[in-house]
């Protein structure tokens, strides 16, 4: 058994523990006790209350550890993944920062550590997959949708998040990139709207975010975009929140008081977005890759839908997210994937034999990406 930390026990983060305690032992850390005390009498598992922001807080906890994982809020994801390489330790990231990951690239081959990013589902799994395709066929265009939401769609704004709201609100200001014809083009995040029908669900809506991230710099591919999923009248809505400035983070003053809007917002709609315990949700990620395999045109479907577990009484965005990051760990542990630095999930997936255990990983939980070839 190794010993793994889990930073952060969100609805993500503790999937991630209880998923990793059934082979490792575990701690767990974070500054809410209610999610702490949840935890503490599971079996190869230690849980503590800490504040991670305190970089000796950090170093100590993990001085003895054999992995990490970093699911802390993206806010705070950038600097615990860096002193987290800076301590020598291997580690597998979710926490989703904003910052340029390859800063960091540098650092992790000087301290001879694997740091894995944005392992999740998208990002994450759907990069694992490019990466699969890029090795082995000429990639010309490929379309990433994914959304994780509630089955019962509650007014006004038809939308619950599992994990913090400020990092779904970041994807709302954040311009998106996507690449077109070769050349990376800035469009305003919630724009380009275009309508798509899930089977048991009915209408969703696209829009465009910030979602290609690594694969802007890793990916020579003619055209790449990723949308987000919603359900309809969600677009017209945020951008009233975005545009009205209640997502600014420039500070304001009220009543002599310096505040940012955005803090303000997030704490309003974190009980509304919250999930109800055993809430019935779900994720659904649809990908096209298409191009040319030895001379043949080729496309690849991958069809991913997920739902609230009820056995477990685990949501889906928790396993499809944490699942994806407790397979990457597999990876580290079994030592099938050794190379050092900055790694992006793309990255895995150029490895055939990594590529299938990641997979495998995930079928035995459940998770299924459903490949279609035409």
């Amino acid at each position: 058994m190794f010993k793994i930390a889990v930073l952060g026990a969100g609805m993500v983060g503790s999937a991630i523990v209880l998923d990793l305690a059934k082979k490792h032992l575990v701690k767990v850390a974070d500054i809410n006790e209610e999610t702490i005390s949840k935890l503490q009498k599971t079996k190869n598992v230690t849980a503590q209350v800490i504040d991670l922001s305190n970089s000796e807080n950090l170093k100590n906890f993990i001085s003895d550890i054999d992995y990490v994982v970093n699911a802390l809020p993206g806010f705070m994801g950038f600097n615990i993944l860096k002193q987290i390489i800076e301590n020598k330790k291997n580690v597998v990231d979710i926490s989703f920062f904003p910052e340029d990951p390859f800063q960091l690239d540098e650092l992790a081959k000087e301290k001879n550590v694997t740091a894995i990013m944005d392992c999740g589902v998208a990002p994450g799994m759907s990069n694992v997959i490019l990466g699969y395709h890029s090795k082995r066929m000429k990639i010309e265009n490929y379309e990433c949708f994914v959304g994780g939401l509630p089955f019962e769609r509650t007014m006004p704004y038809q939308y619950k998040a599992p994990f913090s709201p400020i990092d779904v609100l970041e994807e709302y200001t954040r311009p998106s990139r996507i690449v077109e014809n070769g050349k990376i083009v800035i469009k305003e995040a919630l724009s380009e709207p275009e309508d798509l029908e899930v089977e048991n669900v009915g209408t969703l809506v696209a829009f465009n975010t910030d979602g290609l991230r690594t694969l802007i710099n890793t990916m020579n591919i003619p055209n790449m975009k990723e949308k987000t999923l919603r359900y309809p009248g969600h677009i017209e809505q945020m951008k009233l929140l975005r545009d009205s400035g209640f997502l600014s983070k420039e500070e304001i003053d009220v009543n002599g008081k310096k505040v940012k809007p955005l803090d303000i917002t997030t704490k309003l709609l974190f009980p509304l977005w919250k999930l109800e315990e055993g809430e019935s949700e779900f994720t659904y990620m649809l990908i096209g890759i298409s191009g040319k395999e030895n001379g043949v045109e080729k496309e690849y479907v991958y069809k991913l839908f997920d739902m609230y577990d009820d056995e477990t009484k685990t949501s889906s965005m928790a396993r499809t997210t944490g699942y994806a990051c407790a397979a990457a760990i597999d990876l580290l542990v079994s030592n099938m994937f050794t190379k050092k630095g900055l790694i992006t999930p793309e990255e895995l997936g150029y490895d055939e034999d990594c590529f299938d255990k990641m997979m495998i990983y995930q079928e035995e939980r459940k998770i299924s990406y459903l490949m279609f070839e035409d």
